[in-house]
């Protein structure tokens, strides 16, 4: 098995900085505008992001939730065991509002179909946009693209992205997993 790093902390501090600056130029005082983590592991950027956001507009109240997609996707039913969903917190109602989903990787476009399913059950929004920290562009099964993309990436359907988060008690780093026997 070959682990090869894509990025790690300093340059994952630097592309979120970079990925909120290119949310600013578009959506401005956030005034009509909130953030949603795709569980279970968009949430982690979906918190770094808001952070950041907080941050560099001078703790203007912008709204954060998070969604579970679980029985939104089309094969849960293939999972062996029982499937346990994680918690939505989305405490406003999303209508008439600039969405933007936040997801670490978007590899199929699965979990970005379900979430868009997902999401109607807080409202009708105004527009839906999406930010990945990872895409791996040509790995599609449905015609979703980011737009707001933190990396590239090119990998074969049997190499895998891992990202881990020091707010998971690990280090902020994307490894790109290899199996040297495929």
């Amino acid at each position: 098995m070959q682990k090869k790093t894509l990025l790690d902390g300093q340059k994952i501090q630097i592309t979120i900085k970079r990925l909120c600056h290119q949310l600013i130029e578009n959506h401005d005082d956030f005034s009509n505008t909130v953030l949603i983590g795709i569980q279970p592991r968009g949430i982690f950027l979906a918190d770094r992001i808001h952070q950041e956001l907080q941050t560099i507009l001078k703790n203007k109240k912008i709204l954060k939730g998070n969604l579970d997609i679980t029985f939104f996707r089309d094969d849960f039913r293939r999972k062996d065991g029982l499937v346990t969903a994680s918690s939505n917190s989305i405490d406003f109602i999303i209508e008439g509002k600039k969405v933007i989903l936040i997801d670490d990787v978007l590899w199929t476009g699965r979990t970005i179909r379900a979430a868009l399913d997902a999401i109607l059950a807080y409202g009708r929004p105004e527009k839906v946009e999406l930010l990945v920290l990872i895409d791996r562009r040509f790995s599609r099964h449905l015609p979703i693209e980011p737009d707001y993309i933190g990396h590239q990436v090119d990998s074969l359907n049997s190499q895998q992205v891992k990202v881990t988060w020091a707010s998971e008690g690990r280090e902020d780093k994307v490894i790109l997993i290899s199996d040297n026997n495929k």
